[in-house]
């Protein structure tokens, strides 16, 4: 399964930037889907994540109230605005992908993976 990302790119402190994600491969199964970053010196970590119908969403407190998550299943596409950005921002992010299970489990097991897309955030 093919997960791709887009939007990265340099963006000012306080400033919003958007990224998309594409999983052309999952048309035909109810997936969850969501995204993560890592940073430099960091371990990886689950930023959002939202389920098959949007129902169901998860953010880490370290975006709440900044970042939005949003998805468009006609379209198997995946969106996140984010908004009043920090320096602390600044990772790759990583879309990633997996089928929908019987109950909700977030930003876990996820298991198709897009190769990321560079987000840097500068004072």
């Amino acid at each position: 399964v093919h997960v791709v990302e887009s939007g990265g790119g340099e963006v000012q402190a306080g400033g919003p930037r958007s990224l998309t994600c594409t999983a052309p491969g999952l048309t035909s199964v109810d997936y969850v889907i969501g995204w993560f970053r890592h940073a430099p010196g960091r371990k990886r970590e689950a930023v959002s994540c939202i389920s098959y119908t949007g129902g169901n969403t998860w953010s880490d407190d370290s975006v709440k109230g900044r970042f939005i998550i949003s998805r468009d299943n006609a379209k198997n596409t995946l969106y996140m605005q984010m908004n009043s950005m920090k320096p602390e921002d600044t990772a790759m992010y990583y879309c990633a992908a997996t089928r929908s299970g019987p109950i909700w489990r977030g930003c876990r097991e996820y298991k198709f993976w897009g190769q990321g897309t560079q987000v840097i955030v500068s004072s």
